[in-house]
């Protein structure tokens, strides 16, 4: 959907993010070509480039002339204008990362907090966030994105079991992280943050219609549909790690037998006794059926293999799967593998994560949560302190 400028309720601020994410989206982008996607006049653009120059969100680049007169200025997102954190938060432990906003981590921090409770994971993020900021001192850190383990609301699946965050029913997230951060802050499943940050700055920029398989501890998935996460009625969708899949087998936490999760997940390898080689093979024939189930129900470009999961032990399974079934995949005039490994790697997630918080405090409707900051005449985004 297309964002338009308004001169009503949100005024100039709103505005404001229109350009900067319309810069976002489509830079490097002259001025004019700015007014016509949002709607506004050049001098009023015009007006908010230059207050976002001022605030070093973006830049503005002149190429060199190639014949009679100056190429127009355009614009493009200042990298080191500003920082997001990205939380990934797993039943082992706690990452984060300051990344700019061109998505590259720039500092990196881990904390072993095997099943930590609420509190002191907290406490940790809030540490965690405080060294990341310090080591970009004089920066300005936009927001806060937390990826954790789903699905979310489901009683009998929602924080149960090795492969979710026990004991976090009913935790105020946005809330608790705000609170120990002094940031915007956002959270998604760890499955569609790490598929975001794949399509924004891994391999999956080249796809728009792509299935990411997400092997974490537990197996998650996403289907990403015209750039975006197709999210379902509760925002579950994707939980594909607890389709059955063995009929009579292995009792999964959720209640069921036989999930996927239970054969296709690190959590299944730390069960395994053998080496890689050796579950490579075994969980293989399982592998190739989940393959052509997607692929039947999804229709997409290609499969792409991510998450925790070291990329070679990936590789080595999707070598494995070959011949894959007969699928709709199937087709003479493909020229994707139906089956690839990431590109985005392990940082996928906390990109994803950082991704969330970027989107969301640049968006124009992210303005509608803070209405109240406004009337006292403060603009988020014109703030260039860093929480401490």
């Amino acid at each position: 959907m297309a964002l338009r400028g308004t001169n009503q309720e949100f005024g100039r601020p709103y505005n404001r993010r229109i350009v900067l994410e319309s810069i976002r989206l489509h830079g490097p982008i002259a001025r004019g070509d700015i007014a016509k996607r949002v709607g506004l006049t050049v001098q009023t653009v015009s007006t908010i480039v230059r207050e976002l120059e001022d605030q070093d969100y973006i830049l503005s680049v002149r190429e060199e002339p190639k014949g009679r007169g100056l190429p127009p200025t355009t614009l493009r997102i200042n990298p080191e204008g500003g920082y997001a954190v990205g939380i990934h938060l797993t039943p082992l432990g706690i990452d984060a990362a300051l990344i700019n906003l061109s998505g590259d981590v720039v500092e990196s921090t881990h904390r072993e907090a095997p099943n930590a409770t609420p509190d002191h994971a907290f406490e940790q993020i809030g540490a965690m966030v405080h060294d990341l900021a310090e080591r970009r001192a004089g920066g300005r850190v936009i927001g806060i994105g937390m990826a954790l383990p789903g699905p979310f609301g489901v009683e009998s699946m929602s924080f149960v079991g090795p492969t979710t965050m026990a004991g976090w029913k009913d935790v105020a997230l946005r809330e608790r992280l705000t609170a120990a951060t002094g940031l915007p802050a956002f959270f998604e499943s760890d499955m569609a943050a790490a598929a975001m940050g794949e399509r924004l700055y891994g391999i999956g920029a080249r796809h728009s219609e792509y299935y990411y398989l997400y092997f974490g501890v537990g197996l998650g998935s996403a289907m990403m549909h015209d750039g975006n996460v197709l999210r379902g009625a509760w925002g579950n969708a994707g939980e594909i790690g607890h389709i059955p899949v063995v009929p009579d087998g292995e009792v999964c936490p959720c209640g069921n037998r036989g999930c996927l999760e239970r054969y296709l997940s690190l959590e299944a390898r730390g069960r395994w006794t053998g080496n890689d080689a050796d579950w490579v093979t075994e969980v293989t024939p399982i592998f190739r059926n989940a393959i052509a189930i997607i692929e039947n129900l999804f229709d997409p470009e290609t499969i792409v293999l991510g998450g925790l999961a070291p990329p070679d032990l990936l590789e080595r399974l999707a070598r494995a799967a070959a011949p894959l079934h007969n699928s709709v995949a199937t087709r003479a005039d493909r020229d994707t593998p139906r089956v690839i490994v990431a590109s985005g790697g392990q940082q996928a997630v906390l990109r994803g994560a950082a991704a969330l918080a970027i989107a969301g405090v640049f968006s124009p409707r992210f303005g509608q949560m803070f209405t109240a900051e406004r009337e006292r005449g403060r603009d988020l985004l014109a703030a260039k302190e860093i929480a401490a």
